[in-house]
């Protein structure tokens, strides 16, 4: 599914943010990506969403050496990668359902599609009742499950989400977890870059650590 070759990202001469990285991520895996800030985890899924490039090395999905893509194809890929980030990037102006149809919208959709998986996201999120609801009008948690709803509405081969519980509280922060255990189980590849120690341990997912921009450890059913 996913594999890097000797990967290096420099973005200075002084600074290395991925040194010589060697993974490879199933199909269907849950995989957590944990170390301090500046480790090198955002590197990493930019890398495979190919918002960057490497340095030196090869990131392959399915396949295919995704550095080499023309720039006509780079939105072919990123049509089957799914994104969370920590700070939403909500169109807080617009409502719920609106902000899952416009990338729908853009890559072509019909508007019977548009409305089928817009309902599909909102009932799995749980936020059929509030889809006419403008996005800045949510709690923090109902707008994770927005982004979540969003990422997810083209259904998408791979999920990445960065740091997707960083600004919640830890009921809130596990209800989320759930959602994403459920869209992985319906196959989904998740990359989930986490500070968060409890979440981390109580999963007992695939644990990644990065630190100074090398993978120190790569455990099965592993703890922060």
């Amino acid at each position: 599914m996913i594999r890097m070759f000797h990967v290096y990202k420099t973005y200075h001469p002084k600074i290395q943010a991925l040194i010589d990285v060697n993974i490879h991520i199933r199909k269907g895996e849950f995989v957590f990506l944990v170390g301090p800030t500046g480790a090198g985890k955002s590197t990493f899924l930019k890398l495979i969403y190919r918002e960057i490039i490497p340095t030196k090395g090869q990131v392959i999905i399915d396949g295919i050496n995704i550095s080499r893509l023309k720039p006509s194809y780079i939105p072919y890929l990123r049509r089957n990668i799914g994104i969370v980030f920590q700070d939403f990037k909500l169109l807080y102006n617009r409502t719920v359902y609106e902000n899952i149809s416009f990338g729908l919208k853009a890559i072509g959709a019909t508007n019977f599609e548009i409305r089928q998986q817009v309902k599909k996201v909102l009932n799995l999120m749980g936020l059929e009742h509030k889809k006419n609801v403008k996005s800045q009008l949510l709690s923090g948690g109902e707008q994770q499950k927005l982004c979540i709803a969003r990422a997810i509405a083209n259904e998408p081969l791979i999920l990445l989400t960065d740091e997707p519980t960083g600004n919640l509280d830890p009921d809130t922060s596990w209800e989320i977890m759930q959602l994403l255990f459920h869209i992985n189980i319906r196959g989904t590849t998740i990359i989930m870059a986490s500070h968060n120690k409890l979440i981390v341990d109580k999963a007992k997912k695939r644990v990644v650590r990065v630190e100074r921009g090398k993978i120190i450890e790569d455990t099965q059913r592993g703890i922060y």
